[in-house]
């Protein structure tokens, strides 16, 4: 999909910025919507000059979540759809792929972060938000439950009786708020939002190799949910091969030359494993 109606991606090494462009509705989700934005998600994936990805959204809303309209459809069915067979590549939930993208997404969220719009921020590894920012689960409002995984991320971010309270109250709180609480990690004034956000991206691909960028964010989010003995016995596997790697001996050299290292970036070969020469 190369041209987009509902988003808009640009690429400048090494970002790429997707901006939710239905600011009339607040950039809420259609399906349509959904499939522009992983359609551009995975060729960010494998651009060689995408070190990291950054979501936002034009207008004054981050996003509402589903469009009304696909909520009403969704909630009319009579019986529930089918679950994700537990053999499927695919996680159930919206935009739960984010988690396994091998690149950093940070979600720059720029107004109303609502309903399927927080997931969208909760699924991405960062969030840097505007002051002008704001976040509401909206769900329970909707009589819905913590939906797509929220009950996973949510309390391992702010805990489990602020996420509790959060979604059960379903109040919008403010960006100071959310920083104040571990939902949200860095805050910018609303003009310095995209610059704030590129600048991160720059700043990690100037230091950090890609590679291990990838490795270390599977590596997270795969012990959030293993016991300490499997997480050190992995961890250790995925060490002892990212030492012998190029970007290592790159990593050594441009310390003992006292110069900036030259990373190779991910996409540049394909059949390479992250770590492997």
């Amino acid at each position: 999909m190369s041209d987009y109606t509902d988003i808009e991606v640009e690429i400048e090494d090494p970002v790429a910025l997707i901006k939710l462009n239905r600011p009339d509705k607040l950039n809420a989700f259609t399906y349509h919507t959904l499939g522009e934005i992983r359609s551009a998600i995975d060729a960010a994936s494998i651009d060689p000059r995408v070190v990291g990805i950054i979501i936002t959204g034009n207008g004054r809303g981050f996003s509402a979540g589903l469009d009304s309209q696909v909520l009403a459809e969704v909630t009319s069915r009579d019986t529930p759809a089918e679950p994700t067979p537990v053999d499927s590549d695919e996680l159930p939930g919206l935009f739960s792929y984010l988690l396994q993208v091998p690149k950093p997404v940070i979600a720059a969220v720029n107004g109303v972060a609502a309903g399927g719009g927080l997931i969208l921020a909760l699924m991405s590894d960062l969030r840097i938000a505007s002051r002008d920012a704001s976040f509401v689960t909206i769900f329970l409002k909707r009589g819905l439950i913590a939906e797509h995984g929220s009950s996973w991320l949510l309390p391992r971010l702010v805990g489990t009786g602020r996420a509790l309270d959060l979604l059960w109250m379903s109040d919008r709180i403010d960006a100071e708020t959310a920083h104040s609480i571990g939902l949200v990690e860095h805050l910018a004034d609303p003009d310095q939002l995209l610059d704030t956000a590129r600048d991160y991206v720059t700043r990690l691909a100037q230091t950090s190799a890609p590679a291990a960028i990838a490795e270390t964010k599977r590596l997270v989010y795969r012990h959030l949910g293993t016991n300490y003995t499997e997480a050190l016995r992995e961890a250790e596997v995925s060490q002892n091969r990212f030492v012998t790697s190029a970007d290592a001996r790159e990593g050594a050299a441009a310390l003992l030359e006292k110069r900036a290292p030259k990373f190779k970036r991910l996409g540049e070969s394909l059949g390479a494993s992250p770590g492997e020469d």
